[in-house]
C-alpha cells in the first residue's frame, strides 16, 4: 500500500506547479505530508472531472483536507472563468429558474419569473460556452419503466403555470361535510391531455401573494445564482455538523456562502408538529398544514392577449410560514453569517420566528457550498424538490465505504399485511359512498387500486404457503413463537402471478399524483372513524398512520415500474403458532445501483467518493459506475498518520483457561464460551489503561454476553477496574453515552475531584459492529487504548435479501428470473435449513458473489477498528 501511495504522490507532484502549496493557504496549520498529498490528489481529480475515489483513514484530517482542496478549486475556477469571459461574473440567474415542487410553501412560490432574465442567462451561457468538463456521454440509457426517470413533470405551481387553470374546483354537489373529500373530474391521457398534463377547463391564472400585502417581486432582493457549487453529503446529521465545525477552522467559512440542509424532523420548530416524533408523521403534518391555507382573491388584471391574471392573498396553515418579512430576514441572515450547522439554523429560526426548513431551501441557489445528507442528494425527487442543480458542480460523498448498499436500500419499498388491510378498507368505504358522484375516470382508477390491493392481500392467503406455515401446529411452542416463510421472485413474475400484468402502472401512478386520491380517501376514512367513535375531533394520529400505509402502497407500485432485472420482490409470511395470527409483508429490493448513480455522474462535473475504507475498489466500480474502465478511474490512498510500530494487532485463539474460542453462529451463544470471553476481559482491564471498546456482532449477542457475565459475577470483577458503558439501540441516546464515557476517561488525567476520588482505571464500552459507535466517531488518545473484536461479523446466510443481492452481483440472476426456493424457518430447527440453503448459494458463486459476502465482513471490521489509535 505504501508503494502505491508513493507512486500516486509522485504523479501528483509532476503535475503541480511551484505555487501549488500556496493554493491550500486556507489550511489552518502546516499540513502533514499525507494531508498535502490528499489535497493535491483531490484538486487534480477536480481538474480532470469524472469519478474519483480518495481513501484516507479516519483521524488523518480527511475532512479538513477535502474542504481546503475542493473549495480552493471552486475559487480558482471562478477566477479563471471570470478572466476568460472578460470580466463577466460566473454567477447568474435567480431562484425562478429552479424547479419548484408541490410541497413548496406559498411564500416560496409567489415569485414571478421574468422572461428577460432568462434571455440574459441564455446569452451569458453562449458567451461562456459552457465548457464540457464532464463525463463520457456513453451511459446506460434510461428506460421508460425506471423509477429513476420519474413518472412525469412535477405538477406546476400556481404562480408558474404556463397555461390557464380553474380558479375554483368543479365538484358534484354533496353534503357540506363531505364536499372536501370529492375528487376533481379526471381525464386520462387517452381521454385527452394537453402538454402532458390532464385536461382541465380554465380561463384565468392565479398568483399567490403574502398575507401582509407584499407584491409579486418575491420575498427577497435579487441575488445572483452561483453556477459552480460543491455538494458535500454524508450519512448522518452529526457527521455533517462535524464537517461544519471543520469548515469554521478555515477562512472559507466567512468568504463563501454556505447552507446546511436537513430533514423536517431536524429543522421543524413548530412544537405541535415536532412533538409527533416520527419523521414520516412530521412530514405528513407539515404538508397537510400547507394544504389548508386560507385564500382570498383580490385584484384581477387583464393582459393584452385577453388573459386574466387574478392575484390572491393566502395565509399558511403553519404559523412559522405566515410572516413573509421574517422569512426574508432569515434568508438574509443566513447568507451574511458564517457557516451554520443544523442546530444553528434551528436556533436562528426560533429567534426570528420562522421556518428554518423552507428558509434553508430557499438559500440553495445563491451559495457555493451545500451540506446535505445522502437522501437529499441521491433521490431524484428530493433534488427536484430542493432545487438542486448538479450541472457542472462538484459532488463529494463522504463515508462512502458502503455507498452501493446504502444507495440501493434507499430505493427499497415495503408494505405490511396490516397496512394493506387498512388501505383496502379505506378504498372500499370511499368508493361505496362516492361511486355515484364520481366521474368515469375516477371510478375506473379507484377500482383499479382496489383490484391491486385485493391481489396483494391474496398473496398472504396462498394455500400452498399456508400449509408450510401450519406444518408445526401439533408441536408445543413458546408464546410469541412464529413460523416464517420467505420467498422471492422477479417483478414480471409477481405481476403475472397476481393477474395484474395488464394494468398500466405508469398511468396509475400519474393519476395518484395528479388527483391527490390518497389524501382524499384517507381523509374521508379518518373523518368517518372519528364520527363513528362519537367524536368530531381528530387529533391526526390515526389519520397519519393510515396515510403511511397509502404512501407505502404508492412506493411499492412505483418500484414495480422498474425494469424486471433491477430488483426482486420479497414476500414474507409470518404466523404466530399459538394464536395463528397472520403477519407478513411485500418488499421490493433494489439491486441495480448503477442506474441511480448514473443520474449523478451524468450531470456533475466531478464526483468524489471519500472514506477511510474504500477498498476493494473494483466492487464499488462494478456496482456503481461499470462504464468507467478501471484504468480511467482516479484512485488515491494514503497510509495512516499513526506509524505501524505504534499498533499491536493480536489474534487470540484460546482463552485464559485454555478453551479454544469458537464464535461461529452455532457455538457463540454457549454459556461456557461467553464466560471464557469474560475472563479474557477481566485480564485485559488490569493491564490496559483508560478506554477499551469491545465490539459484538449484534445487539442481541451483546445483551446475551452482558446478562451471562452479570449472572456469573464476571461483570462485577470487570467493574472493579473499569466503568461499563453499553451502546444503546436508539441513535438519539448514543451521544449521551459517549459523553459520559469520555468524561470518565478524562477524569483520570485530572485526578478526579478530591471529595470523590476516582476508583476506576478507565472505562469499557460494549458496542456493536455496524452501530452508531462504529460509524465515523473518533476514539482518540485514551478513549481507545484497546479494541476487542469478538469473532468476525459475517452476515446471516439465511437472509433472503442478502442472497438475492449476492446472486445479482455474481450474475446468477441475469438469466434466471424464476422464483428462488421457498425457505421455511421455525426457530432453531428450521433456521439450520435456511442457513444451509444460504451456504448453498454461496458455494455456487464462482468469485464475485463470494467475495462480496467476505468483503461485507471485513469492511465492517475495518470500519470499526480504524477509529482508534489517532
Amino acid at each position: 500500500m505504501a508503494a502505491a501511495t508513493d507512486a500516486v504522490t509522485t504523479k501528483m507532484e509532476e503535475k503541480t506547479t511551484s505555487g501549488m502549496e500556496a493554493k491550500f493557504s486556507a489550511f489552518p496549520f502546516k499540513p502533514y505530508g499525507i494531508q498535502l498529498d490528499f489535497m493535491k490528489a483531490l484538486y487534480s481529480s477536480l481538474d480532470k472531472g469524472g469519478v474519483a475515489m480518495l481513501e484516507s483513514p479516519t483521524g488523518t484530517g480527511k475532512t479538513l483536507s477535502i474542504i481546503c482542496s475542493a473549495l480552493q478549486w471552486i475559487v480558482d475556477r471562478k477566477q479563471l472563468l471570470k478572466s476568460e469571459a472578460g470580466g463577466v461574473s460566473g454567477r447568474n440567474g435567480t431562484t425562478g429558474d429552479q424547479p419548484l415542487s408541490d410541497d413548496e410553501p406559498d411564500w416560496m412560490r409567489s415569485f414571478v419569473p421574468v422572461s428577460e432574465r432568462k434571455d440574459q442567462k441564455r446569452e451569458k451561457a453562449k458567451k461562456l460556452g459552457h465548457r464540457s468538463w464532464g463525463f463520457d456521454k456513453r451511459r446506460p440509457k434510461k428506460d421508460c419503466r425506471d423509477l429513476f426517470s420519474g413518472s412525469g413533470k412535477e405538477e406546476e405551481d400556481v404562480g408558474n403555470q404556463k397555461g390557464p387553470v380553474m380558479p375554483q374546483k368543479t365538484r358534484d354537489t354533496v353534503e357540506l361535510n363531505e364536499d372536501e373529500f370529492l375528487l376533481e373530474e379526471y381525464e386520462s391521457e387517452d381521454e385527452g391531455k394537453d402538454d402532458g398534463n390532464p385536461k382541465r377547463k380554465a380561463n384565468s391564472v392565479s398568483f399567490s401573494s403574502s398575507s401582509d400585502g407584499e407584491d409579486e417581486d418575491g420575498l427577497r432582493d435579487e441575488e445572483e445564482e452561483e453556477d459552480l457549487k460543491v455538494y458535500f453529503c454524508s450519512r448522518t446529521h452529526s457527521q455533517l455538523s462535524q464537517f461544519i465545525k471543520e469548515l469554521r477552522r478555515t477562512t472559507f467559512a466567512s468568504e463563501l456562502k454556505v447552507i446546511s440542509l436537513g430533514s423536517r424532523k431536524n429543522l421543524c420548530i413548530n412544537e405541535e408538529v415536532h412533538k409527533l416524533g416520527n419523521s414520516t408523521r412530521i412530514s405528513e403534518r407539515c404538508l397537510d398544514l400547507q394544504k389548508h391555507r386560507k385564500e382570498e382573491f383580490s385584484k384581477t388584471k387583464i393582459e393584452g392577449n385577453g388573459r386574466r391574471i387574478q392575484r390572491k392573498k393566502s395565509s399558511s396553515g403553519c404559523p412559522m410560514l405566515r410572516k413573509h418579512k421574517l422569512q426574508r430576514q432569515f434568508m438574509n441572515e443566513v447568507t451574511q453569517l458564517e457557516a451554520l450547522d443544523i442546530e444553528d439554523l434551528v436556533h436562528l429560526g426560533k429567534r426570528i420566528g420562522t421556518c428554518p426548513y423552507y428558509g434553508s431551501r430557499s438559500v440553495v441557489p445563491v451559495v457555493s457550498l451545500v451540506v446535505l445528507p445522502y437522501q437529499s442528494l441521491l433521490f431524484k425527487s428530493s433534488r427536484e424538490s430542493l432545487g438542486l442543480n448538479l450541472k457542472n458542480s462538484i459532488v463529494i460523498i463522504d463515508e462512502a465505504h458502503n455507498l452501493a448498499d446504502c444507495l440501493t436500500s434507499m430505493f427499497d419499498s415495503k408494505i405490511t399485511l396490516s397496512q394493506l388491510e387498512q388501505v383496502h378498507s379505506h378504498l372500499e368505504l370511499y368508493f361505496e359512498r362516492f361511486r355515484k358522484l364520481l366521474g368515469a375516470g375516477n371510478r375506473r382508477y379507484i377500482q383499479t387500486l382496489m383490484v391491486i390491493t385485493r391481489a396483494f392481500l391474496r398473496v398472504f392467503l396462498d394455500d400452498k404457503n399456508s400449509s408450510i406455515l401450519s406444518s408445526c401446529q401439533g408441536i408445543e411452542h413458546d408464546p410469541g413463537e412464529k413460523n416464517v416463510c420467505d420467498s422471492s421472485m422477479a417483478i414480471n413474475e409477481f405481476l403475472f402471478s397476481l393477474n395484474v400484468d395488464n394494468i398500466n402502472l405508469v398511468k396509475l401512478m400519474l393519476y395518484i399524483k395528479e388527483s391527490k386520491i390518497i389524501h382524499k380517501v384517507n381523509g374521508y376514512g379518518a373523518k368517518l372513524a372519528s364520527i363513528q367513535g362519537g367524536s368530531m375531533i381528530d387529533d391526526g394520529g390515526g389519520k397519519e398512520n393510515a396515510l403511511s400505509g397509502f404512501q407505502a402502497l404508492v412506493d411499492v407500485l412505483s418500484s414495480l415500474t422498474n425494469n424486471d432485472g433491477d430488483g426482486r420482490i420479497i414476500i414474507s409470511r409470518r404466523r404466530d403458532i399459538c394464536s395463528s395470527k397472520q403477519e407478513g409483508y411485500i418488499k421490493y429490493v433494489m439491486l441495480a445501483g448503477e442506474k441511480i448513480f448514473s443520474e449523478i455522474t451524468n450531470q456533475a462535473h466531478a464526483v468524489v467518493l471519500a472514506g477511510g475504507t474504500l477498498q476493494p475498489m473494483e466492487e464499488t466500480r462494478a456496482r456503481l459506475f461499470p462504464w468507467i474502465p478501471p484504468d480511467q478511474l482516479h484512485f488515491f490512498s494514503c497510509c495512516h498518520i499513526v506509524p505501524p510500530e505504534s499498533i499491536l494487532p493480536i489474534a487470540v485463539s484460546h482463552g485464559p483457561s485454555g478453551l479454544s474460542y469458537d464464535f461461529s453462529y452455532s457455538s457463540r451463544s454457549s454459556r461456557v464460551m461467553i464466560e471464557e470471553l469474560g475472563r479474557l476481559l477481566c485480564n485485559l482491564v488490569t493491564v490496559v489503561p483508560e478506554g477499551i471498546v469491545v465490539f459484538f456482532s449484534s445487539f442481541e449477542y451483546e445483551g446475551l454476553a452482558h446478562d451471562t457475565w452479570k449472572a456469573s459475577g464476571i461483570l462485577a470483577r470487570i467493574m472493579k477496574k473499569k466503568r461499563i458503558f453499553r451502546e444503546p439501540r436508539s441513535n438519539a441516546d448514543v451521544e449521551l453515552v459517549l459523553k459520559e464515557y469520555k468524561e470518565t476517561i478524562l477524569a483520570l488525567s485530572a485526578g478526579g475531584p478530591k471529595e470523590n476520588p476516582v476508583i476506576y482505571n478507565g472505562a469499557m464500552l460494549l458496542a456493536v459492529v455496524g452501530g452508531k459507535v462504529s460509524e465515523g466517531i473518533n476514539f482518540s488518545d485514551g478513549m481507545g487504548r484497546c479494541v476487542v473484536m469478538v469473532g468476525l461479523p459475517y452476515a446471516n446466510p439465511s437472509d433472503v435479501e442478502l442472497m438475492e443481492r449476492i446472486k445479482h452481483i455474481e450474475g446468477l440472476g441475469e438469466s434466471n428470473n424464476s422464483r428462488t426456493p421457498v425457505i421455511s424457518t421455525n426457530n432453531e430447527s428450521c433456521n439450520g435449513e435456511a442457513v444451509q440453503a444460504g451456504f448453498g448459494i454461496l458455494r455456487s458463486c464462482k468469485r464475485q458473489g463470494r467475495e462480496y459476502y467476505e468483503n461485507l465482513c471485513m469492511k465492517a471490521v475495518n470500519q470499526s477498528i480504524e477509529l482508534f489509535g489517532t
